[in-house]
This record gives structure tokens, C-alpha cells and sequence, in this order.
């Protein structure tokens, strides 16, 4: 199944990620350009950097400009993790362009490459919690409730992969069909976002 599939890459990315666990290391992706699995490996390791820009963030001691400095990467992340979507939902599209559509076809919620989207961070909650289970020097109290929260973790992921693979089928036999709206983000553009148009005036 797919979902299973996606699942195991986002995991080599996180694993990968996590030896040397600096948000500043390059990316090393071992999938072909022409692959999904080089998009599903790129958009999760976006997820895993910017999870990891998110903790950093929070730091209450972060010196003010650094953490401006890391606002603009969070922004350009979101950006990035945006554009990978609609590269993903681009090779849906593509993969299911001749299927004949049902006259009673309906419409998804969410596109394929969006639930993909809650997929990554999904695994990424999953990872994180399973180290605070597992963290040694925290209480048997810590452990014990995260051990519960990692508990709903598995099971929501055993819903979403299902309500994925769903999805996919009912695409692939017309029960579905794909309508994919470009993101509109309008405050990082210099023409929608009024504090920047009003600044170049």
C-alpha cells in the first residue's frame, strides 16, 4: 500500500536526519530526481528541519536577533514544505490522468499529497514521543504518559494511512477525483501582503 510505503521513507528521512541532528546539515537524499520517492524523502527532511526550527524557536533565553533570523528560515521552510506538496499532488495527477472519471464521482477534503502532509509530520510526532517513552533520565511518570500519547500516535496512524490508501484506490477507480488549488500564501508576497507593498512605495 502506499501509505506504507511514503511511511518508511519519511522514517529513513528522520533516521537520517538524526545522526548528526543539526538543522544546519545538508540534505543527502539517496533517490533518483526522477523518483516519488526522492519527493517523499525531500518533503519529510523539510519537516524534520523545521520540527527542529520549532524547538529551537522556543528557547527562552534565544537572543533576539537570532531568533528573528530563525523566523525568516521558518518562513522560508513553510514555503518550501508548500511547494513540495504540490510536486507530490503534481505526480498524482499525472499518474492518474487517463482514469475515467464516475458520473458520481466525489471530492476529497484534502488532495493525496496533503494527507501525505499529515503522514511526515505524523511520523515525525511518533519519533519524538518515542524517545520521551524511552528517555532514561526522565521520571516513570514522563515515560508512562508519553507511552499513552505514543499509544493514540500508532493508532492515528493506522487511521490516516488507511484513510490514505482509501483515497488512492477510490482515485484510481473513479470514485474520486483529483482538483488540486495552488496555494495562495499571501504574506510572502511583495504584492499581496500590505506591509510589504507599502514598503517599496
Amino acid at each position: 500500500m502506499f501509505s506504507k510505503f511514503a511511511y518508511s521513507i519519511f522514517e529513513q528521512s528522520i533516521k537520517d536526519y538524526h545522526v548528526h541532528d543539526s538543522v544546519n546539515q545538508p540534505i543527502n537524499n539517496p533517490y533518483p530526481k526522477e523518483k516519488i520517492e526522492h519527493l517523499l524523502y525531500f518533503k519529510n527532511w523539510i519537516d524534520t528541519v523545521q520540527w527542529h526550527f520549532e524547538d529551537i524557536i522556543r528557547d527562552p533565553n534565544i537572543d533576539p536577533t537570532a531568533a528573528l533570523t530563525l523566523k525568516r528560515k521558518i518562513d522560508a521552510s513553510n514555503q518550501e514544505r508548500t511547494d513540495m506538496v504540490e510536486y507530490i499532488d503534481s505526480y498524482f495527477l499525472q499518474k492518474y490522468a487517463n482514469v475515467v472519471v464516475k458520473s458520481t464521482a466525489k471530492i476529497n477534503s484534502e488532495s493525496p499529497a496533503w494527507t501525505l502532509d499529515r503522514l511526515s509530520i505524523l511520523a515525525l510526532k511518533i519519533y519524538h514521543m518515542n524517545e520521551e517513552a524511552t528517555r532514561t533520565e526522565a521520571s516513570q511518570d514522563h515515560r508512562d504518559k508519553c507511552q499513552e500519547k505514543l499509544n493514540v500516535l500508532m493508532e492515528q496512524r493506522t487511521d490516516l494511512s488507511t484513510a490514505i490508501d482509501d483515497l488512492l484506490t477510490d482515485i484510481e477507480n473513479g470514485d474520486k477525483f483529483m482538483k488540486v488549488y495552488k496555494q495562495m500564501k499571501m504574506y510572502n508576497d511583495d504584492d499581496l501582503n500590505p506591509v510589504l507593498y507599502q514598503n517599496k512605495k
